[in-house]
């Protein structure tokens, strides 16, 4: 029995954008993702959407707003919320969602999810 050190798993890719399965929780994929640059808009209509900053600064868009967070932060979307996760330089996050659930909330338009 290990336990995972999320940021040696950060380690093992360089990719934007493209989450890799780290642990399952319920039912639920618990992902370590590096972003920067801008994701596309949009929603997960049956799911929450969790972003927790490790490292970096990253600012969900909202239609009504935007939330900014920094390490330690924590933000939940609410299912069906249209968001845009927007990082300037290189942020690592640790997302949390349903086993399954497509990251631009479309399956034909989701990048791979990867186990390591």
């Amino acid at each position: 029995m290990n336990g995972v050190n999320l940021e040696d798993k950060l380690k093992l890719f360089s990719e934007y954008w493209s989450p890799r399965i780290v642990a399952r929780y319920n039912e639920n994929d618990v992902m370590v993702v590096k972003v920067k640059g801008e994701f596309q808009w949009h929603s997960h209509p049956d799911t929450d959407d969790l972003f927790l900053v490790l490292k970096g600064k990253l600012v969900i868009r909202l239609r009504d707003g935007e939330v900014i967070l920094g390490p330690g932060d924590l933000y939940v979307v609410p299912a069906g919320v249209e968001h845009c996760p927007v990082a300037e330089e290189e942020a690592h996050l640790l997302l949390l969602e349903p086993t399954g659930t497509p990251n631009t909330g479309d399956r034909e338009t989701a990048a791979p999810k990867y186990v390591i």
